[in-house]
């Protein structure tokens, strides 16, 4: 008799536990910081000049915000961004705002942290082009006005160094957030944030599936350790048209396995074209692709327009954002124009 109660007892937990709606988050006000790098205001001020100054790219024309622009979403809304020289690369600028909130970077999550991202693009043939990262540093060296700044940031004592650098751009780069959108409004207790056709969309996000992978406050799945990186096979299906039409296979992304760090869906309205090689160009189109190519399910246009009206309400509040004054070099430039 109690084993059948305990059985029962099992049973009814399972049930309920299954029935139980998606638990739905709402975005923190502050992104999380590692304990070697805390996030204070003087780095944040070195970080935003270094992350706006072109200078220490090869051409003296590439800085972060070319490719992320944070006037936008965060990315250029290009396929393929471009570089030095006219150069383009092979995967599309994913967006900055919010990736605070991922545990790796990079479309293949390649660095572990926004400390090594920031290095990345700084001796990339393709996009800022320096041979070294300390070639980029001495000039930043060079130019007075970062002195004082580094100091300000990090103390006097070998200040001005690549890792200072890239802690300064990260610690920046996480006070890129957008929270309160009309979705977090919802979450938190306003049951006027969202529209009809919004929570429509929202309720057949989850029994679509998507939320198996883009869970979490942003979207990007479950909160992990720093360098561990959320990753998924893409595409999972590909007995369909979409796969030959966006070539969203040649590229075969993390260790030659298809494998890509699933990607944040906050603010996606704005970070059109879409896919790590920028295939789509319609949100439409992406929630259609998606649906086929990763669950293997067809959506018809209402459900489609119900998802897109819902991915609409992640677009959240962003923080005023004032072009920095650069340090300047008054009557020479740091530039070699030959």
């Amino acid at each position: 008799m109690k084993l059948k109660t305990a059985l029962l007892s099992l049973v009814i937990s399972l049930a309920t536990n299954a029935a139980m709606a998606y638990e739905w988050q709402a975005l923190p006000d502050k992104a999380p910081e590692p304990a070697d790098n805390p996030v204070t205001a003087e780095k944040v001020e070195l970080g935003k000049r270094l992350y706006f100054d072109p200078r220490f790219s090869e051409t003296g024309t590439v800085s972060c915000n070319s490719c992320h622009n944070l006037m936008l979403g965060g990315d250029d809304n290009r396929s393929f961004s471009m570089g030095v020289h006219g150069k383009t690369g092979g995967r599309s600028a994913p967006t900055v705002w919010n990736a605070a909130f991922a545990s790796s970077q990079f479309w293949d999550g390649r660095a572990a942290t926004l400390e090594d991202q920031a290095k990345g693009p700084v001796v990339n043939p393709v996009e800022m082009g320096m041979s070294d990262l300390e070639v980029a540093m001495n000039r930043v060296r060079a130019i007075p006005g970062y002195e004082a700044l580094f100091v300000s940031a990090f103390g006097k004592d070998d200040a001005m160094t690549v890792e200072n650098a890239a802690r300064a751009v990260a610690a920046f780069e996480r006070t890129l957030i957008t929270p309160n959108s009309r979705y977090d409004g919802h979450v938190n207790g306003n049951k006027d944030a969202l529209s009809e056709q919004e929570l429509r969309g929202m309720t057949l996000f989850d029994e679509t599936g998507c939320t198996g992978c883009h869970s979490g406050p942003a979207f990007n799945g479950p909160a992990m350790a720093a360098g561990t990186g959320f990753f998924m096979k893409f595409p999972t299906y590909t007995d369909n048209d979409y796969v030959a039409t966006y070539d969203l296979a040649s590229d075969k992304g993390r260790d030659g396995k298809h494998m890509w760090k699933v990607p944040t869906l906050r603010n996606i309205a704005l970070t059109a074209p879409y896919f790590h090689n920028g295939s789509v160009q319609t949100l439409d189109d992406a929630v259609r692709v998606m649906a086929k190519v990763q669950l293997n399910k067809d959506l018809d246009e209402n459900q489609v327009k119900d998802i897109v009206a819902f991915l609409g309400a992640l677009t959240g509040e962003f923080p005023v954002m004032d072009l920095p004054r650069l340090p300047a070099t008054a009557g020479w430039s740091i530039i070699d124009s030959k």
